[in-house]
């Protein structure tokens, strides 16, 4: 029987969990340029956000997420009452996963697209998930009128 590595498993859950992949970008940030230009501009919005904040270096959607501070960080940018961010420990990573994956459900709306045990699981968080998940996230941001976009 084949092993499967962690990567993939984590990936192949999301897929048997939610039946595929989201189907296209974000919505507004469909511009020319193809994926690569969506997945940079999704990594700017990030990186905009969490800028600032102690612990957290947004230059990718794998290592930069793996103490779940990121998560946090993004999160706490928008709901600032909903957790105490300087009270959060970058050692404490399925505390921090837990508590943002909740907040953006609670909050936000967001599907729990990602478990707490996978991403504590890897030493870095599977990149496709974790661009996966922001997406979601962003759309139900968007959804919430927290986000603004440009109108075409």
């Amino acid at each position: 029987r084949p092993r499967v590595g962690s990567r993939a498993q984590g990936r192949s859950a999301i897929l048997e969990k939610f039946g595929g992949a989201a189907k296209g970008p974000a919505p507004h940030l469909r511009r020319s340029g193809g994926a690569a230009t969506v997945k940079t501009m999704l990594l700017e919005w990030c990186r905009s956000r969490t800028r600032g904040y102690p612990h957290v270096d947004v230059q990718n959607f794998s290592g930069s997420w793996g103490s779940g501070l990121a998560f946090c960080a993004l999160l706490h940018s928008f709901f600032p009452d909903a957790f105490d961010f300087a009270a959060l420990e970058p050692s404490a990573r399925r505390d921090n996963f837990a508590l943002a994956f909740a907040t953006a459900e609670e909050r936000a709306g967001c599907a729990p697209l990602l478990e707490v045990e996978d991403m504590v699981r890897l030493p870095v968080p599977d990149a496709k998930c974790v661009y996966t998940y922001v997406q979601e996230l962003y759309r139900c941001l968007v959804a919430k009128g927290l986000v603004k976009t440009k109108k075409r």
